[in-house]
């Protein structure tokens, strides 16, 4: 590569590294908007005080997500975890 080639090179590289810093801000910038208007929001006592009597009105997953469910799978690990630790416990007691 000739010394031209060699700017135009790094040149490019800087663009899009510059290109990738700003599209991280970005998100950042949008990330810290949602943190500071959850914020806000948490802090207004009529917003907080309606909240939670809209919550406790409906029921958790009142949004169609099934939240911690636990696969067949997952239920037997947990099941064969919970009688060795049982037997373990009942071993050590005798």
């Amino acid at each position: 590569m000739d010394r031209r080639q060699c700017e135009a090179a790094e040149s490019k590289e800087h663009i899009l590294d510059l290109n990738r810093i700003v599209a991280d801000l970005k998100n950042e910038k949008g990330r810290l908007e949602r943190a500071i208007a959850a914020l806000e929001e948490s802090a207004s006592p009529r917003v907080a005080a309606k909240k939670l009597s809209v919550t406790a009105q409906q029921p958790a997953a009142s949004n169609g997500k099934k939240r911690g469910a636990m696969t067949p799978e997952g239920r037997r690990r947990l099941s064969l975890a919970m009688k060795k630790r049982w037997a373990e416990r009942k071993k050590k007691g005798s």
